[in-house]
């Protein structure tokens, strides 16, 4: 395996431990590797992945397709594992209601959610690649600390809740098999601390790819569903509601958003191709790898309605959807065998989401607290960070192990966070890929920008429903997000107006222009050498209004969860 020169630094290559703040480093000529401005030196180094290595130092000079193919296994890995990852319990349960209650009808949001998916982690690959820095990390130094403490605050709560559910899907799938609660959660907890202690990413990522490996059981699960092709060809690309648009049709479909859209995806993605030590010169495999991991999320999403469908089709129980394990248990009248293999899927994406969602959480840590945090480091070199992860992991398994623990509280705040938190870390995600001083040659381009912006235009009106129903369980969904659409439209003309009014006279920016070898090293420098955000007054505008939001949001939610535990 080769990389071509520059891929990433060198041994003689400076690093970011040797600049200290306030250090003016000398610009790098072109075709000079960039300084590097990564937190933990074990980010630089040799990609070691799971389906190859790529030693630095080697000359790129056989560019034929076998090299190209060798360089892809190498790099795939991050891409393929948070788009795999998020088909997790939540994911299979909010899948499988869709396809007992709706049939293959909501199949068309899916195939909506694929763009949706390659734009949002398309921006977090560039990010990572160039940055060498994570998610919250750059939220910190760029917007401040209340940013950053906030969306580091918001992160491990979510994250932590959202691990207690893979649990309590662990829980689900072994109870079907006759197995303890008290002995198949402990264990998976062990082993998710087990794959991740091992001191060696390219273990690490071998262990997630087996686990991959066994999800693809959904393949000829599916097709022992005996699924009605027409119908599923027509549904993916005719919307329609099975029984007409309800309040419940549009909870679900913005149910099957949250689950496919995720928070956590956006900081995991990131800080693994941080640690996998990809560069700027290997984005393109890396969107390869996001690309292909797109497509299975979205087949397994779709096979997992098939499934469901043909559990309950003509029975009593269609439209009547309780649990995943309901799921199992109607696949198991039908054949033991299918019963299962649905089991199996159930605990594995639980496993692999527990993992991710896990590893996101100590990474984000590992940013904001200058922890050695990767996964290239055995757990001498690494003590807090590996701590961390092994402490969510065993609070999490707890909970579920706790009698009369409000799960059904958990499950339903998972959701109402996941849509709180979305829309603002997609703000954050836009402005950052804006950043020239974050990105230089590598920021987003118009066309981006504008569907990005449609795109978090979209999740603000479905985050605003799925809070208001949340807090407000009996009003009517459909007038909620219509009026929340035609609000959101009217402060985006006006704000866009008083925009334009207030830059009137103002010079245009310039675009600076790089070469391709240029553009394949640079790095951007230590977060001490950047120049400050300007926040002109749209910026601050906006801003201001996402912080009420957020902060009312929060608020409501506290007081709902209040009352119910009440």
């Amino acid at each position: 395996m080769t990389v071509p020169p520059g891929g990433a630094p060198g041994p003689g290559a400076p690093r970011a431990g040797n600049l200290g703040p306030g250090n003016d480093a000398e610009p790098p000529r072109p075709g000079q590797a960039r300084p590097s401005a990564v937190l933990d030196d074990a980010h630089l180094g040799d990609i070691e992945g799971a389906l190859g290595r790529i030693r630095l130092g080697d000359e790129d000079r056989d560019r034929g397709l076998r090299r190209r193919l060798l360089t892809f296994l190498a790099i795939m890995g991050p891409g393929l594992i948070v788009m795999v990852g998020d088909n997790d319990a939540g994911g299979v349960s909010t899948y499988a209601q869709s396809g007992q209650n709706y049939g293959y009808s909501l199949l068309w949001v899916l195939l909506l959610l694929i763009p949706v998916l390659l734009v949002n982690q398309e921006m977090v690959v560039r990010l990572g690649a160039v940055t060498g820095v994570g998610h919250a990390r750059l939220i910190n130094e760029r917007f401040g600390r209340f940013w950053g403490w906030f969306s580091v605050g918001d992160l491990f709560l979510l994250n932590f809740l959202t691990i207690v559910t893979e649990f309590i899907g662990i829980d689900l799938a072994f109870s079907y098999l006759g197995v303890s609660r008290f002995v198949s959660v402990p264990i998976a907890g062990l082993i998710l601390v087990g794959i991740t202690l091992s001191g060696s990413f390219r273990r690490w990522e071998q262990s997630m790819l087996a686990f991959i490996a066994i999800s693809l059981i959904l393949i000829p699960l599916a097709l022992m569903s005996h699924p009605r092709w027409g119908q599923l060809a027509r549904d993916f690309v005719v919307p329609g509601v099975q029984g007409g648009v309800s309040s419940n049709a549009v909870l679900l479909i913005i149910a099957i958003v949250g689950t496919t859209v995720a928070p956590w995806q956006l900081f995991f993605q990131q800080s693994n191709i941080i640690d996998k030590r990809i560069t700027p010169r290997f984005i393109n495999y890396e969107r390869a790898d996001t690309v292909l991991g797109s497509f299975v999320v979205v087949v397994g999403a779709a096979a997992l309605m098939v499934i469901a469908d043909y559990a309950f089709r003509g029975t009593g129980l269609a439209g009547h959807f309780s649990d995943a394990a309901g799921v199992a248990r109607g696949l198991g009248r039908i054949s033991h065998v299918l019963g299962v293999l649905f089991a199996v899927v159930l605990m594995d994406a639980s496993i692999v989401g527990a993992a991710a969602v896990t590893l996101s959480t100590s990474y984000a840590f590992g940013d904001m607290f200058n922890m050695r945090h990767s996964l290239h480091r055995g757990f001498r070199e690494a003590k807090s960070f590996y701590l961390t992860y092994a402490a969510l992991v065993a609070v999490a398994a707890g909970v579920v192990l706790i009698p009369s623990a409000p799960l059904g509280l958990i499950t339903t705040s998972v959701q109402a966070l996941a849509g709180l938190l979305l829309p603002s870390a997609s703000v954050f995600l836009l402005l950052l890929c804006n950043d020239r001083e974050v990105l230089g040659p590598w920021t987003n381009a118009r066309w981006l920008n504008a569907v990005a912006s449609v795109i978090i235009a979209v999740l603000l009106v479905l985050s605003g429903t799925l809070m208001t129903t949340t807090l407000f369980p009996h009003v009517d969904v459909i007038s909620v997000a219509s009026w929340l659409g035609v609000g959101l439209a009217a402060v985006g003309v006006a704000a866009l107006s008083w925009l334009r009014f207030a830059r009137r006279g103002q010079p245009l920016p310039v675009r600076s222009h790089y070469s391709p070898e240029e553009r394949s090293t640079w790095r951007m420098p230590r977060l001490s050498l950047l120049k400050p955000v300007k926040w002109s007054p749209g910026l601050k505008l906006g801003m201001g209004s996402l912080r009420a939001y957020l902060v009312a949001a929060v608020v409501l939610l506290i007081i709902k969860a209040v009352r119910i535990g009440g």
